[in-house]
């Protein structure tokens, strides 16, 4: 990936709490390829929907990146996303760490985030996050 095109993408995601259409298309091409543990979304306008929607209730949140690999038209950047939701985790930051996989040529072609979406969603539901986090605490201690 050409130092540009990442400079540009992660700098879409550092700090954002919405993200236009405008703004995706200066890293993805018009049929890009979005997934992440739940969805898999294919087209600009899909893309640009589901970053509205996704935003919609989330009051803040940012990006660290950590590390990074590049090679043959291929990306895997490991980073720690922190974000505060309405409806999750009572309004209090949440930390997840991830990779997102993209594939480009000028522009992403493809991008996947790959996450724990316990530790996003599901630990932070009332009532059912803490079932999940007794278990999760039960497992490690296994």
């Amino acid at each position: 990936m050409s130092d540009e095109l990442l400079d540009r993408f992660r700098a879409l995601y550092a700090n954002s709490s919405s993200l236009s259409r405008q703004q995706l298309e200066t890293v993805y091409e018009p049929g890009i390829i979005f997934k992440d543990p739940v969805h898999r979304i294919e087209g600009m306008d899909a893309l640009s929907d589901y970053m509205e929607t996704m935003y919609a209730n989330v009051e803040q949140c940012s990006f660290n990146y950590l590390d990074e690999i590049i090679a043959d038209g291929r990306a895997a950047v490991k980073w720690d996303m922190e974000f505060r939701h309405k409806r999750l985790g009572g309004g209090k930051s949440i930390l997840v760490r991830g990779v997102t996989m993209i594939e480009f040529r000028d522009l992403i072609y493809s991008h996947e985030d790959i996450f724990d979406l316990g530790a996003m969603i599901y630990e932070n539901v009332p009532l059912v996050g803490a079932q999940v986090r007794y278990l999760k605490h039960r497992l490690e201690a296994a």
